[in-house]
């Protein structure tokens, strides 16, 4: 496998631990009473996601095409039956499976697009160029899993796939003008959204004027944006040092999940911000480099949608946490506390490893 990036890998694994454990021991012990309430499962997983992602890395990858369909299937099926759910901070993300703990259905669906999508591409290279074949068979996948995401609602991940499936399609040979067709639908799509699903808009708005404007309502929807600001600033240039964040302790309310990156900078500074986001670029770039030397189409489009899944959710929690674009609830790969979340990420740079094997 390929040695370049199995250590990026590995390294994001391992500082993603540290960083975790760092942001979650004060809020965990609060909290549930256990600094290791967090920390403890997460290892647990990165474990899982490790045995996962070797033996998906001996796995030939082409078996994938055989599962793209069922896959989707099962995707579509989850992101159902987590709108009977009960709420959490006002959404419906995850399951709740007796015994075993919580399973988020919108990482499984990011697997899926990813493998319907290359499934689609390989098998009608020659005939991307067309609605019927470029167009059409995309759309409708992505329409589905779209709409299933907003009703829970999680705008941040729709916006993701459909940044993954975007990127497929033009690698894949989409024409370009059928992109431009799809941004003025998108516009009536939006207002489409808005007359079905009213309750967006409350939903959309509170978060746009946050975002504008967070000390507009300091205890409110503009705290967490502020209290992460407040970490990013005292950080400085080198970090208060490992362990000493003061933000954690209660101030910023997800210190373990979607706000880790502040604490990191509170902690680490300019030069550890600086450092998550090389190896995030590294892992692009690499992760393109073993594309391009793909042995055949298929395994090229694995390549780069898993990649570009990891480095766009990382921009867009970067952004998040910076207060660069409105708060979407999106958690930083390698780094956040979700079991979900990193034992398909680990499986996904399996099957990444596994296509460099097979290097042309």
């Amino acid at each position: 496998m390929d040695l370049p990036f199995l250590v990026l890998v590995l390294t994001l694994v391992a500082f993603g631990l540290v960083m975790l454990f760092s942001a979650s021991y004060a809020v965990a012990l609060y909290r549930r009473g256990d600094a290791y309430a967090y920390i403890r499962p997460q290892l647990l997983y990165a474990a899982l996601g490790l045995a996962a992602m070797w033996l998906a890395s001996r796995v030939d990858y082409h078996l994938y095409h055989k599962l793209a369909w069922p896959v989707l299937g099962v995707s579509l099926v989850l992101l159902t039956v987590v709108l009977f759910m009960p709420e959490y901070n006002g959404c419906k993300r995850w399951l709740v499976i007796p015994g075993v703990g919580t399973l988020q259905p919108s990482e499984i669906a990011k697997f899926a697009v990813v493998l319907a999508f290359a499934h689609i591409i390989s098998l009608n290279a020659s005939r991307m160029g067309s609605f019927a074949v470029g167009v059409l068979p995309f759309g409708l996948v992505l329409g589905a899993v779209a709409v299933l995401m907003l009703l829970e609602p999680h705008l941040s991940g729709t916006l993701l796939i459909l940044g993954i499936g975007a990127v497929l399609m033009f690698v894949g040979g989409t024409a370009l003008r059928w992109f431009i067709l799809a941004g003025a639908g998108a516009v009536g799509a939006v207002g489409a959204a808005v007359a079905v699903m009213p309750g967006l808009v409350p939903y959309a708005a509170s978060r746009l004027a946050s975002w504008l404007d967070p000390f507009a309502d300091p205890l409110g929807d503009g705290h967490q944006t502020i209290q992460s600001l407040y970490a990013i600033g005292s950080g400085g240039a080198t970090g208060l040092g490992l362990g000493n964040s003061r933000q954690k302790h209660l101030f910023v309310p997800e210190p373990q999940n979607d706000f880790i990156f502040s604490i990191l900078c509170e902690e680490l500074g300019f030069v550890g911000a600086l450092a998550v986001v090389a190896l995030f670029v590294l892992l692009l770039l690499r992760g393109i480099t073993l594309a391009v030397r793909a042995p055949d189409r298929f395994g090229g489009l694995l390549v780069v949608g898993f990649v570009v899944q990891v480095a766009m959710q990382a921009a867009l929690n970067i952004a998040v946490v910076t207060n660069t674009i409105p708060n979407t609830g999106i958690s930083l790969p390698f780094f956040s506390s979700g079991g979900t979340s990193l034992m398909m990420l680990l499986g996904e740079m399996g099957i990444v490893l596994s296509v460099s094997r097979q290097e042309a």
